[in-house]
């Protein structure tokens, strides 16, 4: 079922990767033009088309959000209690400080930081509710400090009004698609205009980030899921799990192990085709193995890590710890076989809000930092200012602009 390649014939698995957002933007862009023209009368009829949306107000009251949570298992309510614990604390550690110091005699400079005033996490309902990308997306607002905290969801789903009953979230929209996308990036008048937009969603909801990424902030345009696994040695059912675990996400997904041994590629190659068979997810995992996945033959591990900064993968697992170093892209490293995947979509603490499709090249997962701005800030002495005013004068007049000079100059005339 899955193939086992060698790495000379991988290149097709490096090419073509991401969303083709092309043709969902020609879809989605009379949308948002439309909402952006009529606000909430448009956002009326999309909904009821797309959302199936029956009510008058997009807007869960609190009482829905209690009932919710009285409806779920004590199990579920005692798991979420424990995960966002995890999370919050990592959250903790990501948050940027406010500092000034003197870099120089009489020149003290710092940073101060600001958290937004709105921030949307938007959830998807569909196939897999995602009550874990609900913590992920907005625990981090939390601690950020962010004033107002949304989350949109296409339809009530007893597992997501729960988790924001528990985590105090109190505005929770009925809204999915790019509708939603452009109600909170646009504002109307029963939704507020965000700051931020952040989370998965379908490729029409990447397409509308897409566009209006500069309107409004946006986390990434995330593509489908996707795992690189470098191992040498290990237990085949738990690599084959690991893979699988992936490949349940959607048919585009794709899940890679780099190994050295021909014989675990084999031991692996048979578990996944054992373990799909009994998948309740089996169609979609089964088409996902069989299209976009693959285990690959390297004569050496450095080989692997290669590829795997090349494919810049939304998740990396590494059995051997030595190879960290030169990992260079990825969006979150797992090391060891004790680190599944699986523990950091739901419970470990760091986001598994991750860039995919090859953009882990240049931005690491969902943060603290997201939800906050930092401004810097500067204040000189007339000493201080003395001491750069040839720098600044020479580079202002090598740039043409006399009157940056001179708003120097005429601050130190006088000065011996």
């Amino acid at each position: 079922m899955i193939r086992i390649l060698p790495i000379s014939a991988s290149a097709d698995l490096l090419r073509n990767r991401g969303a083709r957002l092309e043709e969902a933007e020609s879809t989605v862009r009379p949308i948002l033009e439309d909402v952006e023209r009529r606000g909430d009368a448009a956002l009326h009829e999309y909904a009821r088309r797309f959302d199936n949306f029956s009510g008058t107000s997009f807007a869960a009251n609190q009482e829905d959000l209690s009932h919710a949570t009285d409806r779920v298992t004590p199990e579920f309510r005692a798991s979420i209690l424990t995960a966002s614990g995890n999370i919050r604390a990592f959250a903790r550690h990501q948050l940027p400080t406010t500092h000034t110091s003197e870099i120089a005699p009489g020149i003290i400079a710092g940073q101060i930081v600001i958290p937004l005033n709105t921030a949307v996490a938007y959830i998807p309902a569909g196939r897999y509710p995602l009550p874990s990308t609900l913590m992920m997306t907005t625990i981090p607002a939390q601690v950020a400090g962010v004033k107002r905290i949304c989350v949109t969801s296409p339809r009530a789903v007893d597992e997501i009004d729960a988790t924001a009953h528990l985590l105090g979230i109190g505005q929770v929209f009925r809204l999915g698609g790019a509708h939603a996308i452009a109600a909170f990036a646009f504002g109307t008048d029963t939704i507020p205009r965000a700051d931020r937009i952040v989370g998965p969603g379908s490729i029409y909801v990447a397409a509308a980030k897409r566009l209006l990424a500069g309107r409004v902030g946006i986390d990434f345009v995330a593509g489908p899921t996707e795992i690189v696994i470098i191992s040498d040695q290990g237990n085949a059912r738990h690599l084959a799990a690991d893979m699988l675990a992936q490949a349940e996400h959607d048919v585009e997904s794709s899940a890679i192990l780099l190994t050295t041994s021909r014989n675990l590629a084999q031991q692996v190659a048979e578990e996944v085709t054992r373990q799909v068979e009994v998948l309740p997810t089996r169609l979609v995992a089964e088409a996902a193995i069989k299209r976009n996945s693959a285990i690959i033959l390297v004569d050496r591990l450095e080989q692997a890590v290669e590829f795997s900064n090349r494919f810049a993968p939304e998740h990396l697992s590494v059995y051997d710890e030595s190879l960290i170093p030169s990992v260079t892209c990825a969006g979150s490293i797992f090391i060891g076989p004790y680190s599944p995947e699986a523990a950091g979509d739901y419970a470990s603490g760091p986001n598994h809000v991750l860039p995919t499709s090859g953009h882990a090249r240049f931005r690491g997962g969902l943060s603290t930092a997201d939800f906050v701005k930092v401004i810097s800030v500067q204040r000189l002495t007339r000493e201080g200012l003395g001491s750069l005013a040839s720098t600044v004068t020479t580079l202002a007049r090598a740039e043409g602009l006399e009157a940056h000079a001179r708003s120097v100059e005429y601050r130190l005339e006088g000065t011996a």
